[in-house]
């Protein structure tokens, strides 16, 4: 199987010859290359103050980079990230051209209320109770905008969409279920129909604790969910026992704070636990628990990439069916 191959036989619940892999960020290029170099954004082009043919070969050169890191981690997915329409669509087109359809592409396509910052908290919080019509009506626009958005990059070649706002702490939602209901769950739903409608994969991100949500994340049909977050007590098994019935695959749940103040064998047996709980049965992507961060070390990013190239094959028979 290629890549891409993988990536999409695993968000099917189908099992791949290995488990795919990928991040939403890989924010360790400079480490990784160890030339300083990083991916660039539309905000950093902007600021250049570039012709559109600087222009051009800046995004070029951006999508030789993500071609090259991506490729040598073996991502099966990459996010093209941090640009706008314009440029996401000369970078699909450069990325193609270099390495046709080896990845998956994906891209931000959430459209949904998130955790509201703490300058908006209160607010968000009055608004529900004095004006909850309007609320409804902002969530409308904002699933409306998503789903065209989401047309215009499946068009251009994006096939896959990360959706991520954050609905939860560690604690659990930041609405209660009842009001998650209501207010996210519908418009969720509707964007997850409408990727769905055109052939597009649907991943949805949230950290903290879903489990007071995970029924209604599942009833919205995304084809995966992400980040299966163990420092919010989250168990991959119990999940996998609820979403692989219904077709849903997973991504995720290696634990992020122990690869950063963890020991190695802390680090090594949360990685074997993702894999020995998500492989069986196929419907799993190998993943960090949020993303390989800044200030990470590169050698515990590499050391659990490791892990999963030791695993990552369906040799096993037992592994072939899950059963719970």
């Amino acid at each position: 199987m290629t890549l891409r191959e993988r990536a999409i036989a695993a968000l099917e619940c189908r099992v791949p010859d290995a488990i795919p892999t990928f991040e939403l960020e890989f924010q360790l290029t400079p480490e990784l290359r160890g030339n300083g170099i990083n991916f660039t954004s539309s905000w950093e082009l902007d600021r250049m103050n570039l012709s559109e043919k600087e222009r051009d070969e800046k995004i070029y050169q951006n999508a030789e980079l993500m071609v090259s890191v991506y490729g040598e981690l073996e991502y099966s997915i990459f996010n093209v990230a941090y640009l706008n329409f314009e440029d996401v669509k000369k970078s699909v087109k450069y990325i193609k051209e270099l390495s046709g359809d080896k990845f998956l592409l994906t891209h931000h396509g959430d459209g949904t209320f998130a955790i509201p910052d703490g300058d908006q908290m209160f607010d968000f919080a009055y608004r529900i109770a004095d004006d909850p019509d309007e609320v409804h009506a902002q969530a409308r626009r904002m699933a409306d905008g998503a789903i065209e958005y989401n047309k215009k990059l499946f068009d251009c070649g994006i096939e896959s969409f990360m959706l991520c706002s954050d609905y939860c702490y560690n604690s659990g939602p930041f609405l209660s279920p009842q009001m998650f209901s209501e207010y996210i769950t519908p418009y969720l739903a509707d964007i997850i129909y409408n990727i769905r409608k055109m052939g597009g994969y649907a991943i949805k991100h949230t950290d903290g604790n879903i489990m007071p949500i995970l029924d209604q994340l599942i009833s919205c049909e995304p084809h995966c969910i992400h980040s299966i977050d163990p420092m919010a007590g989250v168990d991959i098994a119990e999940v996998k026992r609820r979403t692989y019935p219904k077709g849903i695959a997973m991504c995720g749940n290696v634990n992020c704070a122990l690869m950063q103040t963890g020991t190695d064998e802390e680090v090594r047996e949360s990685a074997l636990y993702a894999i020995r709980s998500g492989k069986p049965g196929g419907g799993y992507i190998f993943s960090t628990s949020n993303v390989p961060f800044r200030g990470l070390d590169l050698n515990r990013y590499l050391m659990i990439l490791d892990i999963w190239k030791e695993h990552r094959y369906y040799t096993d028979e037992a592994d072939m069916v899950y059963r719970g």
